[in-house]
């Protein structure tokens, strides 16, 4: 750890907008659906409103910390599905191959030929709106890179050397899969889902932004964004905070997959 500084430091922003989280519920001054109308707009540092108040006069603190639980569990349930769903077609498409494997690759190189975020923006729309439809959107556009990392991997250690002694030992070949083949893959895994972690963040909060995603009044980071459009010439705190929010959380998360990155692949050590 002594030779990843920014590891480290990026592991420190992840566990704070962790803990801000978690800690929602007892760090937030206020209620972040109820506002207060004799508080409309009162800029950071007011007394009770450390990092000022919105247009109906809800406390700004309250609900980016309430937009940090939103934005991991979003993250958290994509990254999950998609990994599980990814990594069981990889090795499906690696292990077994034939017709069912071209078939899987055909549809993640048609997937892959439009723009994450488009494509996720028009499953949401066609599904509908609600948390769940955008985790749900999200998990069907993401689910290819998993799929294609895992396949390499899955094609590449068929052909070595305890893999085959496996085989010659009369081993069925899900037993080799997922005995043999998926902890060593396992590491790719780890780190396909820890970069991925912020790029779901960040599409959450543009779909959000574009009113595709979490609606208003909850408190989401990119409704918030959105929210504040109109205000940004007189009330700069509500697309600042909730932004820095969001960008921060992003990087720590990228720093902590490309640590991941190091400590995992061999050829990245030193």
């Amino acid at each position: 750890m002594r030779r990843h500084p920014l590891g480290i430091a990026g592991l420190a922003l992840a566990l704070l907008t962790v803990a801000a989280a978690a800690g929602a519920p007892w760090l937030a001054p206020h209620d972040p659906g109820v506002g207060d109308f004799a508080q409309i707009l009162k800029p950071p540092g007011t007394p009770g409103h450390l990092l000022g108040t919105d247009q109906l006069g809800r406390d700004l603190l309250s609900r980016v910390l309430y937009g940090a639980r939103i934005a991991l569990f979003i993250g958290t349930c994509t990254v999950l599905l998609t990994a599980l769903g990814g990594s069981l077609l990889g090795l499906v498409a690696g292990g077994v191959g034939g017709r069912v494997g071209a078939v899987i690759m055909r549809v993640a190189d048609v997937q892959l030929s439009f723009p994450f975020i488009l494509l996720a923006l028009t499953i949401n729309a066609i599904v509908g709106l609600g948390l769940r439809n955008i985790i749900l959107s999200l998990a069907a556009a993401g689910w290819v890179v998993y799929a294609r990392v895992v396949r390499g991997q899955v094609l590449s250690l068929r052909q070595r050397e305890f893999v085959q002694a496996a085989a010659a030992l009369g081993t069925g070949r899900a037993r080799i899969l997922l005995r043999h083949v998926l902890p060593n893959v396992a590491p790719s895994i780890i780190v396909v889902a820890s970069l991925q972690f912020s790029q779901f963040i960040v599409a959450e909060a543009a779909i959000s932004f574009l009113g595709f995603g979490v609606q208003p009044p909850t408190p989401a980071w990119g409704s918030m964004l959105s929210e504040s459009r109109d205000f940004l010439y007189v009330a700069w705190w509500l697309a600042a905070f909730p932004g820095a929010a969001l960008a921060l959380t992003a990087l720590g998360i990228n720093l902590v997959g490309d640590w991941l990155r190091d400590v995992l692949d061999p050829k990245f050590r030193g």
